[in-house]
């Protein structure tokens, strides 16, 4: 029987893929909604200043998903093509490590498991932007959410590399 947060990973792997169907409109409407709450307290702080006036693409290449960020008048804001100057790109799993700060942004980037294209200079402040969130400004239930699955997937990297 799978533990639960392995029956999350594995429910996130058949469902994340259905996200590439869901029109751009929807996804745009969702993504600028939630990351301007999620993140409200790091654009007041100026965190994202690093994007005012500059475009990047987030691309997880598994799923087939890229969208194009900036921040403008505080906001952050979402578009399927722009002017992008710098692009990350990576596997939804390797963006989980990211985000549930079980892998070092760091490692990541230099085993090529994330890339960043393009003006590495705006790529690196964005790394370390990402890497400077606080996850206690997340609401609780979404880091414990993941951070479970991350754990799930860095147990399931460890369990693989020591198979090999």
């Amino acid at each position: 029987m799978l533990n639960p947060r392995a029956h999350l990973v594995n429910l996130g792997g058949r469902l994340l893929p259905l996200a590439a169907k869901t029109p751009f409109l929807l996804q745009r409407l969702a993504l600028e909604r939630s990351l301007n709450q999620v993140f409200a307290e790091a654009l007041n702080d100026g965190a994202f200043d690093v994007l005012d006036g500059h475009w990047m693409k987030l691309e997880v290449a598994d799923l087939g998903l890229a969208w194009c960020l900036t921040c403008e008048r505080g906001k952050l804001r979402i578009a399927a093509q722009a002017p992008v100057e710098v692009t990350i790109r990576g596997n939804w799993r390797e963006f989980l490590l990211l985000a549930s700060r079980q892998e070092d942004p760091d490692t990541l980037f230099f085993r090529r498991r994330l890339v960043i294209e393009g003006d590495t200079e705006l790529g690196l402040a964005i790394k370390n932007l990402i890497d400077s969130l606080d996850p206690d400004t997340l609401p609780s239930w979404l880091w414990k959410l993941l951070q479970g699955a991350g754990e799930e997937v860095a147990a399931a990297n460890r369990a693989q590399a020591a198979n090999a």
